[in-house]
């Protein structure tokens, strides 16, 4: 039977499978760190405001559908991690485009694998193909190829966890000036970084009360 999720549970979905992939130091997540994923501005689309009540139901729902796990580690602070490499036998490869679709809609091939390299490294565009292919002929599918828009030289994937996805009629954007480009790639850089900071503030905070259970111990 096909899966269908909504957005919340597909935004979900992809920050655990991105920060598997891309921050494995930081994997399982707390549920303030998914949170704090899911909110990001950068390498999202749409920009979502999620509370972390919004994030336990849906953590909730994937876990009904077998998605989603909680982890044995961190008893003291529960931890989730997703279940795709168990359930649906995906390789890394594939889970990196995946994640990517889940996170910022149908995109190009170009598009996927200049975005998919913070997570797994493609060699080429036939690699990314490859992971797509895969991905389309798995039963049901997972990915599908959209109809090429007027004025888009090349057709975008998009994936199918939430069924099969509208054929949108967009006018194609207009490039963008050098100088905007750059602004564009400055602000990125901003947004990880403060990203890579908000994770490594949980951390301390965690670390900081597993101090205070111990010491307390001693009191």
């Amino acid at each position: 039977m096909a899966i269908v999720l909504n957005e919340t549970e597909v935004r979900v979905l992809g920050c655990l499978i991105e920060k598997d992939l891309a921050t494995p130091e930081y994997y399982p997540l707390t549920l303030n760190a998914l949170t704090n994923a899911c909110n990001q501005k950068s390498n999202r689309e749409p920009v979502l405001a999620l509370t972390e009540a919004e994030v336990v139901q849906a953590l909730d729902a994937l876990r009904a559908k077998g998605m989603v796990r909680l982890s044995a580690e961190g008893v003291r602070a529960a931890k989730y991690c997703h279940s795709l490499t168990e359930r649906l036998a995906l390789e890394p490869p594939e889970l990196a485009v995946l994640a990517e679709l889940l996170l910022r809609g149908p995109q190009t091939v170009g598009e996927l694998r200049t975005r998919a390299e913070r997570m797994r490294p493609f060699p080429d565009l036939a690699a990314v193909e490859r992971s797509l292919q895969e991905l389309m002929e798995r039963d049901p599918p997972l990915v599908v190829q959209l109809p090429r828009q007027p004025g888009r030289k090349e057709p975008r994937c998009a994936h199918l966890l939430s069924g099969q996805p509208p054929v949108d009629v967009e006018e194609p954007a207009a490039p963008h000036e050098t100088a905007r480009l750059r602004v564009m790639a400055e602000n990125e850089r901003i947004a990880r970084l403060e990203e890579e900071v908000a994770a490594l503030r949980s951390e301390v905070a965690e670390l900081h009360r597993r101090v205070g259970e111990f010491t307390a111990q001693f009191e």
